[in-house]
């Protein structure tokens, strides 16, 4: 048994898997832009319900105003990209995936820690982010890198994982 039998699968190579990362930088701005879209819609009914429940409340339930856009973001991210699926319904729709590059697995305290340092660096120069992961082989962004994922195609991966341990299955 070799080294690379015991250490696991290993990250997939632009070089020799580039369909893994072929528009990911793109797919990835169109996905954030529909799940805007989604956090939008989502934000508007808890801000009805709040609205309504300060009514009903006399004035005591528009306090928790305060406290929807920032609990929208981490519903949402949890929920979506700490599912089984790793992956918004932006990035559902995009055909990408989020997927850690550290071993541990990729749980919704994860996907909300990725989000919220996504929104931190986004929030300070998203154009940065965004230049530096043109320079990236991997295509990774800032945030990341911080938070040890990588993101790719979810069609090439699936492919790429089952042909993985297909190979590594007739090794024994």
């Amino acid at each position: 048994m070799n080294q690379t039998d015991t250490a696991g699968p290993t990250l997939p190579d632009p070089h020799t898997a580039p369909e893994l990362f072929e528009g990911v930088l793109t797919r990835r701005v169109i996905a954030f832009f529909i799940d805007l879209f989604v956090m939008g819609l989502m934000i508007m009914a808890f801000a009805l319900v709040g609205l309504i429940a300060g009514f009903v409340t006399f004035g005591l339930g528009w306090l928790a105003l305060v406290f929807v856009v920032p609990a929208t973001i981490v519903l949402y991210y949890g929920a979506t990209l700490g599912s089984p699926k790793r992956a918004t319904l932006g990035m559902q729709a995009m055909d990408i995936v989020l997927t850690p590059t550290r071993g541990q697995p990729l749980d919704g305290w994860m996907a909300i820690i990725h989000a919220g340092v996504f929104w931190i660096t986004t929030w300070i120069s998203w154009p940065l982010s965004l230049l530096f992961a043109l320079f990236t082989p991997r295509r990774q962004m800032i945030h990341d890198l911080i938070t040890g994922t990588l993101m790719v195609r979810r069609s090439p991966m699936e492919r790429h994982w089952r042909d993985h341990s297909a190979r590594a299955s007739h090794t024994y």
